[in-house]
């Protein structure tokens, strides 16, 4: 109440709630959807200024008549269309068949991105081969698009003795270099300094690469993200921050990260970026938006934020259940479709696809990954015994392994022999093993 000796207003603290909770019906209509091609599209050597509108707009190009619309338009050929759809397609066979091996216990832990595929498919396709991405836990597509090995991935999912990083990253956090895929961090926002920071060296060197990271939309709150928009800004970084507004943190709605104020791409204006908004479930607006922004980079004309307006159909991960706090009824209800769909609907109505291919490719894309997940078991699954010599866990760290990190090694691997004895024979293996 309030002081009876003042006139004072008494004070009330704002929580966030989402619009609706399990068992409710969902409403999405506040969300204001324009036209496919209703969007300008500015220069690309634009000042971030006279970007306002985009920040708060949403450039689409796939209309509900499955065409494409508007300056935004990339005008692909059916064949790199049909190219995207497929890596699509592939990613969600590799999504279903990974999450099913978790709940067989052959790994500890995985992270679908249903109904995101675009956001990294259609974005990394837009990008050159050797830029480096800075990937979150979500866009196993770009390594997809840029042709790592699938068994690679599985292997890094089961940890197993096949695994080339040995075990220490969780699962589904891959590292390539060859691949210009920068190792993924578990700590949020840790991706978008080393991306601004990457991007910076690149530029002083006078290379021609640029880079690209995403982060998700509860990532922003982070003061990681906002350190790296101050140093892309001040430094007119080559850089790409790619936002994914999914709706959804692991267990709270994007309110909590500030969505109730305003969007995602409007945090680009207080930082003198260029931003974007993006229909996230539209691959060519996702395809546009990357180019355009790369093409600025390279340009020399600095960063640019977009936001991708998408929808997490899925779980955060294994480890999450989306029923105990959202409607089931939400991936049905929400308004701007399914990537993978949209896009073979346009491929359809411009005649260059059909729905028997479209069965066909799902089938072989589900074909492929079975196979391949089963070349992978026989380098061992979760519990098997089948991994890394024990050893290897003190190093890659240092050139030569100092002399008291050498004793704790031998004197772990003696422990380890005496407790265990009937494990696999390559778990001693390695130096200071005694063997």
């Amino acid at each position: 109440m309030a002081d009876p000796a003042s006139n004072r207003p008494t004070l009330a603290l704002h929580v966030p709630e989402p619009k609706s909770r399990p068992g409710d019906p969902v409403d999405f209509s506040e969300i204001h959807i324009p036209e496919a091609g209703a969007q300008s599209r500015p220069d690309e050597g634009v000042k971030p200024e006279e970007m306002k509108d985009f920040a708060y707009d949403l450039v689409r190009v796939l209309g509900d008549d499955n065409q494409a619309h508007g300056p935004w338009d990339p005008k692909l050929d059916p064949e790199t269309l049909r190219t995207m759809l497929g890596h699509m397609a592939m990613v969600r066979a590799f999504d279903e068949r990974m999450f099913r091996g978790q709940r067989q216990g052959k790994t500890s832990f995985y992270m679908k991105c249903t109904g995101e595929e675009a956001t990294s498919v259609a974005a990394s396709m837009a990008l050159a081969s050797d830029d480096m991405v800075f990937p979150s836990y979500r866009q196993q597509g770009i390594l997809i698009v840029r042709g790592y090995p699938l068994i690679e991935m599985i292997n890094q999912i089961y940890s197993n003795a096949g695994d080339k990083l040995k075990g220490r990253q969780l699962p589904i956090m891959y590292s390539s270099r060859e691949h210009s895929f920068f190792s993924i961090s578990g700590n949020l926002a840790t991706q978008t300094p080393q991306a601004v920071g990457w991007a910076m060296a690149s530029a002083i060197k006078g290379d021609s690469r640029i880079a690209a990271t995403w982060v998700g939309e509860g990532s922003t709150a982070e003061g990681d993200f906002h350190s790296a928009c101050t140093f892309a800004s001040v430094y007119n970084a080559p850089v790409i921050l790619n936002v994914i507004n999914n709706q959804w943190a692991i267990s709270s709605f994007s309110g909590f990260a500030g969505a109730e104020r305003t969007t995602f791409a409007a945090r680009a204006l207080g930082y003198g970026i260029a931003g974007l908004r993006v229909d996230g479930n539209d691959a060519l607006a996702c395809f546009a938006a990357q180019q355009w922004a790369a093409n600025r980079a390279r340009a020399n004309q600095g960063p640019t934020l977009i936001e991708y307006f998408t929808y997490r159909a899925e779980g955060h991960s294994t480890s999450d259940d989306p029923s105990g706090y959202r409607s089931a009824q939400e991936r049905e209800e929400w308004p701007l479709g399914d990537p993978v769909m949209r896009l073979k609907n346009h491929l359809i109505a411009l005649g260059e696809w059909d729905e028997d291919r479209q069965q066909a490719m799902d089938l072989a894309c589900a074909e492929e990954v079975k196979a391949t997940t089963k070349q992978a078991e026989k380098n061992g699954i979760l519990g098997h015994g089948l991994h890394h010599p024990f050893h290897t866990m003190f190093e890659d760290v240092f050139e030569e392994l100092p002399w008291h990190l050498e004793e704790q090694a031998a004197q772990a691997t003696r422990e380890r022999q005496i407790k265990w004895p009937d494990q696999h024979p390559k778990d001693f293996a390695g130096k200071g093993s005694g063997q």
